[in-house]
């Protein structure tokens, strides 16, 4: 291959996990480690995510815009209009000099200007849509594209591909087997026989999720039969970090490798990103999906609507969260033959093998 592949996008896991799914399953097609980049974000969570992956990255400067009129929001985007400036000069003269075989991207702020660069360089770029509702950053570049994968059909065109998994998730095993032996080998050990919900709302948290779910423990502080693992994601861990008081098994996490916790989970509450959305489907995770409110072209409350008109989740919006509204829709879960049902049906909308047919569509503009 006469230039590398690069993959760009970044700034939450939402796209840090995508790339490296594709980047994992362009190497299992043949790749070397070496003919991967990966293109990220001086934001966020790309230096920490992409740390312990094998790919060579760089990391650009930016931030997204505020949809905002205010003094501060102005402030923000003109910094953030600077640093895509900058962006766009550093990536016009990588590319010029690294010639990449094909650009890959899939979407937000960080993949604008490599996305940029690519097209005026007559580089083959390749978008990899995550969500129903595309990013504005793809649906920007949407007519500049060699070719289009999308994570669900939609007005367009492109590929249906579905949402690109790691290799440790599309190999985990979920069995009732699997997941009573992981709870015992945890410390302190869970009880086989508590039903596990795991609450995950992003690699930062989300402050209305999480300030549901520490009232829902405090409520159920002398429950049994329940373990509730808390990830508050890593900006409010020290705010909720306490336990609380009583027999009930709580426990609070910053964040960590959801393989391991999907690996234990048996019922999950979640935002609707789509890495998430495509994680629940293909490991048949019943769920409680709360969409981010304002969220870019409302694109989580999309991605929800997919679920719950499939039977594979339940909804809550967000402004409708509460203690209550959480504790009525997860005792719903907690019956055996609704969550095997909800189960059935998220993983009949799962593709594991996603990352692989994007790799191929990759391949084959590649040649």
């Amino acid at each position: 291959m006469r230039g590398p592949v690069v993959i760009t996008g970044g700034g939450t896991g939402g796209h840090l996990y995508p790339m490296l799914a594709i980047a994992e399953s362009l190497v299992e097609s043949g790749l070397d480690y070496e003919d991967v980049l990966l293109v990220g974000s001086q934001r966020g969570q790309d230096a920490i995510i992409l740390a312990d992956s094998r790919f060579a990255r760089r990391l650009l400067p930016g931030r997204g815009l505020r949809r905002s009129l205010s003094a501060s929001a102005v402030r923000d985007n003109v910094r953030a209009l600077g640093g895509l400036a900058v962006a766009v000069v550093t990536s016009l003269y990588w590319t010029i000099r690294d010639r990449p075989r094909v650009v890959v991207s899939v979407g937000g702020y960080a993949a604008a200007a490599t996305s940029f660069a690519a097209w005026v360089c007559r580089r083959p770029l390749v978008l990899v849509d995550l969500d129903a509702a595309p990013s504005l950053t793809n649906r920007l570049l949407s007519r500049l594209a060699t070719e289009r994968c999308r994570a669900f059909a939609g007005p367009g065109g492109g590929v249906v591909t579905g949402a690109p998994l790691r290799r440790s998730l599309r190999h985990l095993d979920r069995s009732e087997e699997a997941r009573r032996l992981r709870r015992t080998e945890i410390d302190p050990p869970i009880d086989p026989q508590n039903l596990v919900v795991v609450v995950m709302s992003g690699s930062l948290g989300a402050r209305s999720v999480n300030d549901a779910v520490r009232n829902l423990a405090l409520s159920w502080r002398d429950r049994s039969g329940v373990t509730l693992v808390h990830i508050t994601g890593r900006r409010d861990f020290e705010r909720y970090r306490a336990g609380v008081e009583g027999s009930f098994d709580y426990r609070v996490v910053p964040y960590g490798d959801m393989t391991f916790w999907w690996a234990l989970a048996d019922v999950a509450v979640t935002r609707a990103g789509a890495t998430t959305v495509a994680e629940l489907c293909s490991l048949g995770i019943p769920a409680v999906i709360v969409p981010l409110p304002g969220a870019p072209g409302d694109h989580q409350s999309v991605n929800a609507r997919q679920l719950a008109s499939s039977g594979a989740a339940l909804v809550v919006a967000d402004q409708d969260l509460s203690p209550a509204t959480l504790e009525l829709a997860l005792e719903r879960l907690f019956e055996p033959t609704t969550r095997a049902a909800m189960a059935d049906a998220a993983r009949a909308l799962g593709r594991p093998d996603a990352s692989q047919r994007i790799a191929n569509v990759i391949l084959e503009v590649a040649r």
